[in-house]
């Protein structure tokens, strides 16, 4: 019997990459996205087409973190950064972080996870080419999985640890696009980008301009539409 495994996934570049991964690693994957009041909302669509494409569970939890504010993301009259250079994006936390997202979303693919007895949570976080997000960090991932064997009773009491996977933290996105490449992940299926027009990507905020890096060092062509 293969091992069941719960996966984040967004509908973007690097979640698309680690069902790819857990997937060929023979896992069971149940998938799991968020409604969470994000403006890039067309992201959901995508994890849909992705999810069916794999063949595996999906299933879409409705929060709203923009109660909260404070984030790009969920604020709309907060603006998304554009055209940042590769120097500003390593700088500091930017506006389009959103408090705690990656805490939120990692408990609740736990409490799913302990429902369905699954020792194996991904989440296709990256360290290296990425905004700043300090919920991206091995630090931050390695945090989780001890709490989480200390605070689940089948961790307390399974026999078994609680793994948290994060198959790309140490990858840069064109090391991640070769590889999702090599697995037969169609990158046509994503999206990345944080304020699309219509259909089509903006090509100038931090995720398309690092999506365009990516796919730049891979030398492998990029599917998406641009708005320019």
């Amino acid at each position: 019997m293969r091992n069941r495994a719960v996966l984040l996934l967004s509908g973007g570049l690097d979640s698309a990459t680690t069902l790819a991964i857990a997937k060929a690693e023979g896992y069971q994957v149940s998938a799991l996205s968020f409604a969470y009041g994000q403006r890039h909302s067309h992201e959901l669509k995508a994890a849909a087409t992705i999810a069916k494409h794999f063949g595996v569970e999906h299933r879409v939890i409705t929060i709203d973190l923009g109660v909260f504010g404070a984030s790009a993301l969920t604020d709309n009259t907060i603006a998304v950064p554009k055209d940042r250079s590769v120097q500003e994006l390593s700088r500091g936390i930017p506006v389009t972080y959103v408090p705690a997202r990656n805490t939120i979303f990692l408990s609740f693919a736990l409490a799913w996870a302990e429902v369905l007895k699954a020792y194996d949570i991904f989440i296709g976080v990256n360290a290296l080419d990425f905004s700043g997000y300090p919920d991206c960090r091995p630090q931050f991932i390695n945090s989780f999985e001890d709490m989480a064997n200390l605070a689940t009773a089948y961790g307390v009491e399974g026999g078994k640890r609680i793994r948290i996977h994060s198959p790309l933290i140490a990858l840069t996105k064109g090391q991640i696009i070769k590889k999702g490449v090599a697995l037969g992940v169609d990158y046509g299926m994503t999206t990345s980008c944080y304020d699309p027009v219509g259909e089509r990507a903006c090509g100038h905020c931090d995720s398309c301009l690092l999506r365009k890096k990516g796919f730049n060092e891979s030398g492998i062509p990029d599917p998406t539409r641009y708005v320019s």
